[in-house]
Parts: C-alpha cells; structure tokens; sequence
C-alpha cells in the first residue's frame, strides 16, 4: 500500500530529448469600433484627469458613467436610454432638483419605466435607421473629397507598408515598385519588378503610382 504500481527505470529515458516549439505571437487586434470606443474614453480621461494621470483608475467609472448617458450623434441617444429604455438622473439633476427629481412618486415612476420597457425595441429600431443615415452622409462627405484611383497593365506603383501588419516607426511607410500585370475588379494583381508574380489580389486603396 502507498507504493505506485508502475517502475520506470532511469536508463529508458535516457534516449528521450526535449523539443521546443516556438510559437509567433501577435499582439490581439480589436474589432474598429471598440477601438473607437476606446480612443473616445481615453481621450475623456486624459482631459479629466490633467496631470494626475495615476489617479485614472478612481476616474474611470465617472468617465464611462459621461459617455453612457450622452447622446451619441450617429444614434442621436444615449446607450443608457438604448439598454434600459429611460434617460439616466445626472447628478446635476439632483443638485438642482429638476422637475423629475422634485415631483418624484415612486408609484408612477414605476409604470413610467415599465412603458419605457415597451418602446424601447422602437428607440433600437430609430436608432438603427438615424446609424444608417449617418453612415450614408458620412459616405457621401467622404467620396467627394476622395479622387478616383486607376491603374493600368505595366504601371509602376507602391504599396503601403502597413498593409501587411504593423510598422516600426523608423521604418518606410512604402515598399516597392511592383509592376502591375493584371486589373481585377477593385484590385490588383501585382509583381515583384525583376521577379515572378506574387500569388494574391492587392486593394488599390494600398497603392499608389510609382515614377522612376
């Protein structure tokens, strides 16, 4: 009893060898709008906070409470009103004693949330539909300040180094010239000038013209 049923004897593992497996690690990439939303909030906070930066993390919860409950342009609401179907108290409202706060009845508040409950599906729907329209006028904005880019067969051009992943600083923001051997539809079937053809379709938004 208490001794282990199986042997090993030293001399079996002596012909066994450790192997290392290196794995590439890459720094997690969020989606675009939490990176929006994460830029929003820290630029909050660095105006909030000033030169006391170390004090962000008693801050933050006051920060995050300001960007919810203000109305965001493209949705024209507040993800607080959003999410819970009602306009949040400030804490101005309640050292001002606005009219909700003053003439507060816990009875018809009640039943002015539950309502709220049975609309707020339409404030999604509304605010889907102002998102829509804001993107479109963003588009529209942005499409007449863009001039139309064009390659032909033959053309020299370069590529955007981020493209292909983050960059150092220091290091080009271009690489190239590639020769254009084929136009597919919004993108570009490229080579390497004095070598084969790179096996894959480049966006145009990447290029741009190369003058020798």
């Amino acid at each position: 009893m208490g001794l282990s049923s199986r042997v090993t004897n030293s001399r079996t593992v002596q012909g066994t060898r450790d192997q290392t497996v290196l794995h590439h690690c890459e720094q997690p990439q969020a989606n675009g709008q939490t990176e929006v939303t994460n830029r929003t909030i820290l630029q909050h906070l660095k105006s909030w906070l000033g030169s006391a930066k170390r004090a962000w993390v008693d801050e933050l919860p006051s920060v995050l409470w300001a960007y919810r409950t203000t109305p965001r342009t493209a949705t024209g609401d507040s993800q607080f009103n959003l999410y819970y179907g009602t306009e949040a108290v400030t804490p101005a409202e309640i050292g001002e004693l606005s009219w909700r706060v003053k003439y507060y009845n816990t009875e018809s508040n009640v039943q002015g949330l539950r309502m709220n409950l049975d609309f707020v599906e339409e404030a999604r729907e509304r605010a889907a539909v102002r998102v829509a329209m804001y993107k479109a006028s963003m588009d529209k904005v942005y499409n007449a300040r863009v001039k139309p880019i064009s390659f032909q067969v033959g053309d020299l051009v370069m590529r955007k180094a981020e493209a292909s992943g983050p960059i150092e600083k220091l290091n080009p923001k271009w690489e190239g010239p590639y020769k254009v051997v084929e136009i597919v539809n919004a993108g570009a079937q490229v080579a390497k000038v004095g070598w084969k053809n790179i096996p894959r379709t480049w966006s145009i938004a990447n290029l741009k013209k190369y003058y020798s």
